[in-house]
């Protein structure tokens, strides 16, 4: 039967805990004691000594005995809260019932858990720099670790930091996503790096100018030759990706050559609005000859500039392919791809969002941060298609 993990195992599985913002009483919160701890410096923590550290994206995830999810077995073991660390041994196909193209478990040492819903991240600490370089008002970072603790500083903007606090959970960055660092500070016992979302640092129209410290050991300093264009000397014309909306793959291709190969998760279809009764098709990703005409380092994706009602920061190697809403990104909140699942973006994991930003046109540099072409000028041809009765 299911039962809740204990705090004892939990330590063991993540090496930290999710303990950070649980100061909110059931009939209210404590406002004083809320801010202390969103003010309050933090250290990475003891991450797993794995090569790939699983991080669970979701709550109450099933930890089974077998790689199977069929209830006739009785598989479950414990739950998983979100943010849950575990150690990445391998990948097996195991027997997923619910209409679900993805079969993949992970296996760790505890158990098995649906591969769809654990992000595969590293433990990849830096050694950060203590002052500004110079002559620069600020650099942009990647997270090389499974997650890095943030310390608020100022007011409460952004929905993604009150959700947050809403459900009682602690705001962080994640593997993969990128950000801008304008200030360093050592004054805690530790360098810090402070994340300021502002939007004249790029992320879009949908910042919310909020500002975060995080432990700088986690934060990579990202160079021009990291996001060099890749195989600049091929015509531009010569180079076109192929995105299959019913297999969910993507393939990039230099003339006739396929050279890169992933799995994506593209927008949702056939989702019914139930105040119309009708599909909402503004969740689904566009069949067709699409085009790359805005290119961004890192990107706010916030309800009422995107198709949705959702808000998240640093949104990493989005490739615009249709109007300003459709984009290939890398995604860190599942590892689902191979479904259907967007709001019809075309998601990828942050390693092959980053491979396809630097080998389409236009071109971006870190100094740039983000270049648009107006149509019907623009860069790199995306052909999706998907097969209609």
């Amino acid at each position: 039967m299911n039962q809740k993990i204990s705090r004892r195992d939990f330590l063991k599985l993540s090496g930290a805990g999710l303990g950070a913002l649980a100061l909110m009483p059931s009939m209210g919160i404590n406002l004083d004691k809320l801010f202390d701890e969103l003010s309050r410096p933090k250290r990475l923590p003891q991450f797993p000594a794995s090569a790939i550290i699983g991080r669970t994206v979701d709550p109450d995830i099933d930890l089974r005995n077998r790689p199977t999810n069929d209830p006739n077995l009785n598989t479950s073991i414990a739950k998983l809260p979100a943010d849950t660390l575990v150690e990445w041994n391998r990948e097996v196909v195991g027997n997923v019932i619910g209409g679900l193209n993805n079969q993949r478990y992970v296996e760790t040492p505890q158990g098995y858990i649906y591969a769809s819903v654990v992000q595969p991240t590293r433990n990849l600490p830096n050694v950060p720099i203590t002052i500004m370089p110079d002559g620069q008002a600020g650099f942009w970072a990647e997270v090389t670790v499974p997650y890095v603790d943030l310390t608020h500083e100022g007011s409460i903007w952004s929905p993604w930091l009150q959700d947050h606090i809403k459900y009682n959970f602690p705001p962080r960055l994640y593997y993969g996503q990128v950000v801008w660092i304008d200030r360093i500070r050592t004054d805690n016992g530790f360098t810090e790096y402070r994340w300021n979302e502002d939007a004249g640092h790029g992320y879009g129209g949908g910042a919310y100018n909020e500002l975060y410290w995080a432990d700088g050991a986690g934060l990579k300093i990202l160079t021009e030759e990291e996001v060099a264009p890749i195989s600049p000397n091929v015509d531009p014309n010569d180079k076109h990706i192929e995105v299959d909306l019913d297999f969910q793959t993507l393939s990039c291709y230099e003339g006739n050559s396929e050279v890169y190969f992933c799995r994506v998760s593209s927008g949702l279809k056939n989702i019914f609005d139930p105040a119309t009764g009708l599909p909402n098709t503004k969740l689904a990703t566009p069949a067709g000859n699409l085009l790359t005409h805005w290119k961004i380092v890192s990107l706010n994706m916030t309800a009422g500039s995107f198709q949705s009602g959702y808000s998240t920061p640093a949104v990493p190697w989005s490739t615009m392919i249709s109007g300003e809403g459709i984009a290939i990104h890398g995604a860190f909140w599942h590892n689902a791809f191979g479904e259907k699942r967007s709001h019809g973006c075309i998601n990828v994991t942050p390693e092959d969002a980053k491979w396809i930003f630097r080998w389409t046109t236009p071109y971006v540099s870190l100094a740039q941060s983000e270049v648009r072409v107006s149509l019907p000028d623009h860069g790199t041809i995306v052909i999706t298609s998907e097969v209609t009765f």
